[in-house]
């Protein structure tokens, strides 16, 4: 099997998504269950929200959110929370030298997680064990999410993920109920 063509494990996961903060809080669940050294390739057209699931995933990791721009322009920003974060952005690359010239190889080593903007432009450089997350309009506010793991790392992180995103979804599910349980006993 070649590096554009991985094995792929669990059956995809997919989501919709209503708003940002649905993507937010995908992306913290994520950057919350990681464990060091992941890739996560991200794939999609302009404006899916590729980037505020990044700022979702720095959150979770406990970096600032509010300073993850897209490195459109810088191809990497580095952002430090309990796991070093790489956020890299292909979208300007127009070829194999440009792409090594980044030095995006370096972050597959060691803990540093590294996600990666339009992944469709150096998936030959991408590692074989990565989570691929395809981001696409679904209407104008909401966006479908398909979630997978192409090895054995990523299947665990990701089938982590999304335990406690069930959770997390029940949870916020059940928030409005008690709050308007909590208004009628006060009103009895």
């Amino acid at each position: 099997m070649s590096a554009s063509q991985p094995r792929r494990n669990s059956l995809p996961w997919k989501l919709v998504s209503s708003s940002h903060q649905h993507t937010d809080r995908l992306g913290q669940v994520l950057g919350r269950t990681l464990r060091g050294g992941e890739t996560i390739a991200l794939y999609g057209p302009l404006g899916t929200g590729k980037t505020a699931l990044v700022r979702g995933i720095a959150q979770g990791l406990g970096a600032s959110p509010t300073v993850v721009t897209s490195p459109t322009f810088v191809v990497i920003h580095e952002y430090q929370g309990r796991l070093p974060l790489a956020h890299v952005d292909l979208y300007r690359i127009r070829s194999p030298r440009e792409l090594e010239s980044t030095g995006l190889i370096e972050y597959f080593s060691g803990q540093t997680v590294t996600a990666i903007e339009w992944a469709d432009k150096g998936l030959a450089a991408l590692p074989q064990d990565r989570i691929e997350i395809t981001l696409n309009h679904r209407a104008a506010r909401s966006r479908t999410i398909q979630l997978s793991a192409t090895g054995p790392k990523s299947d665990e992180v990701l089938a982590l993920a999304r335990r406690q995103y069930s959770k997390t979804s029940r949870m916020h599910r059940a928030a409005p109920r008690r709050a308007l349980n909590k208004k009628e006993t006060t009103r009895s």
